[in-house]
């Protein structure tokens, strides 16, 4: 595949991401056996995307009292639901990231736990917080992060006796990265098709909800708008029927994405109005895929995952076909804000 080194995916996600799993249990167990009153997801761009997720999973599987904030509001926005009992998560790829490096700093001041997945070694954030997991390379940190968030997240819920398949559970995350592998394989056509078609495209809709919203939110705005300058529109499902529907004509671009969780009768009822009205609608579906080994009861939670690298497959191909890098920035990190 283009740009894609199965090989190296496969060390850094599987081989590498899953020697993990021992030392997250021990660092939530530790947290648990202290006692804690709830948990904050804290992150900036990316990273609080990343967060959505997770904290969707929590909502609608367990009474674990859980909050996804944005870092530099929740900074200025004393939250009264945050004490020195709270456990504060963060993920960051270059452990530099002002918002969440000062939002690390005041966790800390208010005495509440902190705890990080970093992907760069030896950095502000490593060195700040509590507990830390250094995968220590940028390649694939996402997939290892998001990964990684499973067992964090569902060992929180299999310490408060919500969540007694938590060996099954995480034996089928074991399997996760050749189904992401699988995946990706059978997608790549399809990832190549769209960016050939949209390289001139100047606007996206981009649909999604439930455990998907965070990839919603996260590629129209750090990917198509940050590393390709392509206007784009993140739409909660839920939520399209509520003004954004008067924006969609013939030759509309818009990607919806599908996932298995409670929501998908949400975005079902999107697909069945846009492809009444677009030409140009796009739908990324993770039940089109096998999964080979996980459980029905387990694909909605892994849809994360799934539907994430299949999109990082468009961004290959769109960063080719417009002659743009995905690492070409006029702002960010490039001048003072």
């Amino acid at each position: 595949m283009f740009k894609f080194d199965e090989e190296l995916f496969l060390r850094l996600v599987e081989t590498e991401g899953l020697a993990y799993r021992s030392q997250i249990e021990e660092i939530v167990d530790g947290i648990c056996r202290k006692g804690y009153s709830n948990i904050f997801m804290i992150g900036a761009g990316g990273t609080i995307a990343m967060m959505y997720p997770y904290e969707y999973i929590l909502k609608s599987n367990s009474s674990i009292d859980v909050h996804a904030e944005i870092a530099a509001e929740f900074v200025v926005m004393n939250n009264k639901h945050f004490s020195k009992d709270s456990v504060c998560i963060f993920t960051s790829v270059s452990g530099t990231t002002k918002e969440t490096i000062e939002a690390i700093e005041y966790c800390k001041s208010r005495g509440a736990t902190t705890f990080a997945l970093v992907a760069e070694p030896d950095t502000p954030i490593t060195n700040l917080v509590d507990h830390c997991i250094t995968t220590g390379s940028e390649k694939h940190s996402f997939d290892t992060f998001f990964m990684l968030l499973y067992m964090v997240v569902f060992r929180f819920m299999h310490n408060r006796n919500e969540f007694p398949q938590y060996e099954q559970f995480t034996k089928e995350v074991a399997l996760l990265p050749r189904a992401i592998l699988d995946a990706v394989k059978a997608f790549d056509p399809k990832a190549e098709a769209f960016a050939i078609e949209h390289k001139d495209t100047d606007y996206h809709m981009m649909v999604g909800s439930g455990n998907l919203w965070g990839n919603t939110y996260s590629y129209a705005m750090c990917v198509l708008e940050e590393m390709q300058w392509i206007k784009a529109k993140s739409i909660h499902a839920a939520e399209f029927f509520h003004g954004t529907l008067e924006l969609v004509v013939e030759d509309t671009s818009v990607i919806l994405l599908k996932g298995e969780d409670e929501t998908r009768p949400l975005t079902d009822r999107v697909e069945r109005f846009a492809e009444k009205v677009t030409k140009r609608l796009t739908v990324i579906d993770t039940k089109d895929f096998a999964m080979e080994g996980i459980s029905e009861e387990f694909r909605k939670h892994f849809a994360v995952s799934i539907n994430w690298a299949l999109l990082s497959r468009i961004s290959v191909y769109l960063e080719r076909e417009r002659n743009h890098p995905l690492t070409l920035r006029r702002y960010y990190r490039k001048m003072e804000y």
